[in-house]
């Protein structure tokens, strides 16, 4: 890992009111020794965006559980490519039926999806691993 702590924005866009298992992620990201920065609830990706941009995070971990992923995640990638963060790795969590998944990745709208079930250690070894 490098010197400089990973800094992670976990965001939790559109209507979704359920953040317990946003918040657990974040603990454990926290945990692992990265900075974590939380939007709370109801977020617009204009929102998520820009506290990116001022945030200065390397990470951007979306939770949805809404079934709102297709049009809120490329939202969110083109807004951060707009705003010169292409290279900011996009996570997503939350439930996501698997083909979903699959075109959101291969499309390059997410770096990874997780889904329930998946470890906590397996999200925060993706992210560190990113950075190694």
């Amino acid at each position: 890992m490098t010197s400089k702590k990973i800094r992670v924005l976990v965001a939790k866009p559109g209507l979704d009111g359920h953040d317990r298992g946003a918040r657990v992620v974040a603990r454990a990201l926290r945990d692992a020794g990265m900075e974590v920065i939380y939007t709370g609830l109801h977020q617009t990706p204009e929102q998520v965006a820009e506290t990116a941009l001022q945030e200065d995070v390397d990470v951007v971990g979306l939770s949805i559980l809404s079934g709102t992923h297709m049009t809120l995640v490329p939202k969110i990638k083109r807004l951060l490519v707009d705003n010169s963060m292409k290279d900011v790795l996009l996570v997503v969590g939350g439930i996501i039926p698997e083909e979903d998944a699959m075109v959101l990745i291969n499309e390059g709208y997410a770096d990874q999806v997780f889904t329930p079930g998946d470890a906590l250690e397996k999200i925060c070894s993706y992210i560190t691993g990113h950075f190694t």
